[in-house]
């Protein structure tokens, strides 16, 4: 799966969940400082993106200035080692 699939998933998901503007999200973004995620917030992101994507997500993985960028990554580092 490639960077821009999941970066489109992840902000379908921030819309649905979170109400963020699709337009704000990129990868550099951060999800606190930046898109208005917070904790619990970012629990709901986690487990839908962990639905839609079929992975499992470890909480070291996200730290609290975690980006769009670092979630990706987590993404893309869990399917290509299934």
């Amino acid at each position: 799966m490639t960077t821009e699939e999941i970066l489109e998933g992840l902000t379908a998901i921030l819309q649905e969940v979170a109400g963020t503007d699709p337009a704000e999200v990129e990868l550099d973004k951060s999800f606190v400082n930046d898109l208005d995620v917070d904790s619990l917030l970012m629990v709901e992101v986690v487990v839908a993106a962990e639905e839609r994507f079929g992975v499992s997500i470890s909480e070291d993985d996200l730290k609290d200035g975690s980006t769009v960028g670092d979630l990706v990554q987590s993404i893309q580092g869990v399917l290509a080692a299934v």
